[in-house]
């Protein structure tokens, strides 16, 4: 069954943000000679990776809301220069918007459960990705998004 992760992403203050973090990554990786594809370290290993790996999506969170998603194509594990174990998630080139849902903040990553996941904006049949993101937030606010 399939499972997805849920992060903030720390230092975005728009979906514009992540793509050009991830569009900047992909360069470097294709300039080394590898597939254009974006990485996130974090501390913990996640023990469900086999459910993650089935189609699982690393969900991000950006001013409050869940704005974005990127497909999880790897998890691996390794061990700093400072001998501390860690965790790089392998992810998808391509930012996918979804519908704004609000999110506490919280530490570290969470898993979430497919039924749980905010569709994609795209999926709505709608072209929401040149409206500002704050008008999005209102609509979602209002229950018309």
């Amino acid at each position: 069954m399939t499972l997805h992760l849920i992060k903030l992403c720390v230092g975005c203050d728009a979906i514009e943000d992540l793509r050009e973090w991830v569009a900047e990554r992909a360069l470097i990786a294709v300039a080394a000679g590898l597939q254009p594809q974006s990485s996130h370290v974090t501390r913990m290993a996640p023990k469900r990776a086999e459910e993650l790996l089935d189609g699982g999506s690393l969900y991000w969170i950006i001013k409050g809301q869940v704005a974005a998603r990127q497909m999880l194509l790897d998890i691996k594990t390794f061990t700093g220069g400072d001998g501390i174990s860690r965790c790089e998630l392998i992810l998808g080139p391509e930012v996918i918007e979804t519908s704004p849902v609000p999110r506490r903040p919280f530490q570290g990553w969470r898993y979430l459960e497919p039924d749980a996941a905010p569709r994609d904006l795209g999926a709505s049949g709608a072209n929401l990705e040149d409206m500002p993101d704050d008008l999005k937030r209102e609509l979602v606010e209002l229950g018309l998004l």
